[in-house]
């Protein structure tokens, strides 16, 4: 009897558990989905999506079986965030969020001269 240690993944998406008595054991294997149209993805949060009309239907199957996706073991993937993008909508926010606060600046400056000027 062994306790699972620990886990590996393939190339080919393999699960194998290595067990504190020595054995190694075939889990399972991860399954890939590919869509027709990626772009019509529904984002379902935290880096989730879900099929819609617009992306297709998805075709499951293994690496290596038609699909032109892969894995890379031991391999940490990037963010799909454009930072780009990002830093440019982030940049465009704190400008908007100025000038609102010299909007209300000024409206409160010139409220102040108009409680002056009717003393």
């Amino acid at each position: 009897m062994g306790e699972l240690e620990r886990l590996f993944i393939d190339e080919t998406g393999t699960v194998t558990g290595a067990f504190t008595n020595g054995i190694n054991l075939v889990m399972g294997q991860i399954a890939l989905a590919d869509f027709s149209n990626e772009g019509g993805l529904l984002p379902a949060g935290d880096n989730m999506f879900s099929s819609s009309a617009n992306s297709g239907p998805a075709v499951v199957g293994f690496v290596g079986e038609g699909s032109q996706s892969g894995i890379t073991a031991g391999a940490l993937e990037m963010s799909n965030v454009d930072l780009a993008s990002e830093f440019t909508d982030m940049i465009v926010t704190q400008r908007g969020f100025q000038s609102n606060a010299r909007v209300i600046t000024t409206s409160d400056e010139m409220l102040q001269e108009l409680v002056a000027l009717r003393r």
